[in-house]
């Protein structure tokens, strides 16, 4: 975790105190940026938000609410923006802060937001080493050789030649065996049966068996409460109390080699995380640059949003890997093969979210021991229409929707009978002549109902904006806000809109 202060004390000038007042020592979950007069929907609590101040409303009324919406919601630290919006912090907003418990700190005019992000993710990474390091302790020397390339072939090589016979190590997860000699690798197949049988029972100890009439050693590999694999030896020969030493040795380089590889995807699965909470929230363009600061891959231009229903004490890989059991709606692709490599995926209102590429060809997805796609009882699923990137957070009304509606064992579309009434609903803004009220509410539901950003984009004055949707509004006999109606009449107007360049 990065606390405020030590953010703080990184950014120096650039993210300082309000007049000098000194900072609690509150531990960040997180960076959000937003200019929304309630932010909190796209909140979990914890985070610094940062905003140019556009949403204060500019009266003490006004700021004294939006800080309370952020009081209740649990942030600890609000960074103004100073520039155009404030030049200076207002009074009335130092004192909502203070009597709501909330550090205020400002950002100097001309600082990028994305300079604070990237300061936090990396002060994040450096802590999740640097617990890395802490935890392993006496172990340092054994850990810097589990850490290199080839630690796990080296380390069984070294095993199996030490007992003159062979070794090897069977990961829980989808990664390959290691084997030496290769002769071994005939055995993989029944020692993979043995595995499975001892993974399901939760064996936590050593158990022997016999292969072709050979005495088969296996150790469960244990790091972090779970079991991450099995190392299995055919000594063939008696095992001596040195020999057991060796495989202890081995048993504990491999044990820490996996802790290693835990830590850094759940570092990698936590950057992914938050690129891919801010595309499905809209904030396209913050995500681009996370991902880049962050060298995570390049974000996709067109994407299909894939979500899954998840329940408490539900497991995220599990799911992923039952995904591929799920039978499609007609005209829905099959899911790809890739999806366990997938970073861009996010967990909220008990739905699993995964970003993919829309290119991504699909696959026969098969389970890590090489059979078919194993079943979830409960588990359904729903899958968007393409999309580019920056109209990801559009569809999402639409794809929970579909989510709910998906009985258990089947994959959704975001298509359905709502798409007729959208289509009705175009045809009437079309018909209407003093005002161009199709490309109006194109551009109210693109720029999600702010109405600055669309009257800018129009080129229109906010009220003229204000009195063309009152009129859609009237003439559609619908609210336009509500997300059963923006939902599918945005997937259609983005379909108009192609269909009208020819594309």
């Amino acid at each position: 975790m990065v606390s405020l202060t030590e953010l703080s004390s990184t950014l120096g000038p650039h993210l300082a105190s309000v007049s000098g007042r000194r900072l609690t020592q509150r531990q960040l979950t997180g960076v959000h940026v937003s200019e929304l007069e309630d932010p909190t929907p796209y909140l979990e609590g914890g985070e610094l938000l940062l905003t140019t101040g556009m949403p204060l409303g500019g009266t003490a009324a006004a700021t004294a609410e939006y800080v309370a919406r952020l009081r209740n919601k649990g942030i600890p630290a609000l960074g103004i923006g100073l520039g155009p919006w404030l030049e200076q912090v207002p009074e009335y907003l130092l004192s909502a802060c203070s009597e709501a418990g909330i550090d205020l700190l400002t950002v100097p005019d001309g600082v990028p937001f994305q300079n604070v992000s990237r300061a936090f993710w990396g002060l994040s990474v450096k802590s999740s080493q640097a617990g890395l390091m802490g935890s392993l302790g006496t172990q340092t020397s054994l850990a810097q050789a589990a850490m290199r390339p080839d630690a796990t072939s080296a380390v069984v090589r070294g095993l199996a030649q030490a007992l003159g016979g062979w070794a090897a190590y069977l990961p829980a997860g989808p990664d390959t065996a290691v084997c030496w000699p290769e002769s071994a690798e005939a055995y993989l197949p029944q020692l993979r049966a043995e595995t499975i049988r001892l993974n399901r029972t939760g064996t936590h100890t050593a158990a022997t068996f016999e292969i072709h009439g050979q005495a088969v050693v296996e150790y469960s590999i244990v790091a972090t409460g779970r079991i991450q694999g099995f190392l299995a030896v055919g000594p063939g020969r008696t095992l001596t109390a040195a020999d057991r030493q060796v495989i202890l040795t081995v048993c504990t380089l491999l044990a820490l080699k996996a802790k290693q590889r835990e830590v850094v995807a759940g570092a990698t699965s936590a950057l992914g995380s938050a690129v891919a909470k801010l595309v499905l929230h809209g904030h396209t363009e913050a995500a681009r640059i996370l991902a880049e600061d962050l060298g995570l891959q390049d974000l996709p231009r067109r994407v299909r949003v894939l979500a899954l229903s998840v329940r408490p004490g539900d497991d995220a890989e599990m799911l992923i890997r039952a995904a591929g059991s799920l039978s499609p709606d007609a005209g829905l692709p099959a899911l790809p093969q890739q999806l366990a490599s997938c970073l861009l995926r996010h967990e909220e209102e008990a739905a699993l979210y995964l970003v993919l590429p829309e290119e991504t060809a699909p696959q026969e997805q098969d389970s890590p021991d090489g059979g078919v796609p194993e079943n979830h009882p409960r588990l359904a699923g729903a899958l968007s229409e393409p999309v580019s990137l920056g109209e990801v957070a559009g569809v999402m009304p639409a794809l929970r929707r579909a989510l709910r509606q998906a009985p258990a064992g089947s994959l959704a579309g975001t298509g359905g009978p709502h798409n007729q009434q959208a289509r009705e609903w175009i045809d009437t803004l079309a018909r209407y002549r003093r005002a161009d009220l199709v490309g109006t509410v194109a551009e109210y539901l693109r720029h999600r109902g702010h109405w600055e950003n669309a009257s800018r984009s129009l080129g229109v004055h906010r009220n003229s904006l204000r009195h063309r949707i009152g009129i859609a509004g009237s003439l559609l006999g619908v609210d336009l806000d509500d997300p059963d109606v923006f939902a599918p009449l945005w997937l259609e107007l983005r379909h108009y809109e192609r269909a009208a360049d020819g594309s």
